[in-house]
């Protein structure tokens, strides 16, 4: 910072100039200073981090700052899995279960009748979006555990009376399959045949002839 003369100083100064009877002038000494232009305005004006190049690409007006996350999905791989790695544009089958950040559960597949997976297109908008990236780096057979903000869940309206207003959630998933077309669904159990009723003896009686469903009895 450049220091500058009060005013008291300055008319020392110039009084004790007057008084002296040498024509010679005083040697005139110009101060420097290494301080930036921008220092007098630091305590007022906040520094700007500089841009990253990466968010500011060719041909797009350039911006100053550093972006700020909304909000983020995070996830904890509670086991590796040993099959493919998961796949983009893949119908999955999933096992999962749900909960509120309070511990209630509010669902899960286990659960359903016959404890079956649930199978849906991966990023086709067919399950919540925590749900169509959440799976990302997984390998089949692997096992994850999801923190969903309510914004990647059911939004701010939640889905009553199951999932509260603005509910962020927790889903332990596991990937069991993965394939390019839905896997065909599991064939019912086929019946037993009928027994035949048994038939009266009629070796006794005399043969008749019972005419075909819908016809009419030619009278004699």
């Amino acid at each position: 910072m450049t220091l500058r003369p009060s005013l008291a100083l300055l008319l020392i100064a110039a009084s004790a100039s007057a008084q002296t009877t040498t024509t010679k002038k005083p040697a005139t000494t110009t101060h420097r200073t290494n301080t930036p232009a921008t220092a007098t305005t630091a305590a007022t004006k906040p520094m700007t981090p500089e841009a990253n190049p990466a968010d500011n690409p060719p041909n797009i007006p350039k911006v100053e700052g550093t972006p700020k996350p909304l909000y983020a999905l995070r996830y904890i791989d509670t086991e590796i899995g040993t099959g493919e790695l998961a796949k983009t544009r893949q119908y999955y089958t999933v096992h999962y279960t749900g909960w509120l950040t309070d511990g209630t559960k509010f669902d899960s597949s286990h659960d359903h009748p016959g404890g079956e997976p649930i199978i849906f297109p991966y990023g086709a908008r067919q399950v919540i979006a925590g749900w169509d990236t959440g799976f990302e780096g997984m390998h089949v057979g692997g096992k994850r555990r999801l923190y969903i903000p309510y914004q990647l869940a059911y939004g701010e309206a939640g889905h009553p009376p199951v999932i509260p207003a603005k509910s962020d959630l927790i889903f332990d998933v596991e990937l069991v399959a993965q394939s390019d077309t839905p896997p065909q669904p599991k064939a019912a159990p086929e019946a037993a045949p009928a027994k035949p009723a048994a038939e009266p003896d009629q070796s006794d009686k005399p043969a008749t002839t019972t005419p075909p469903p819908g016809s009419a009895t030619k009278p004699d």
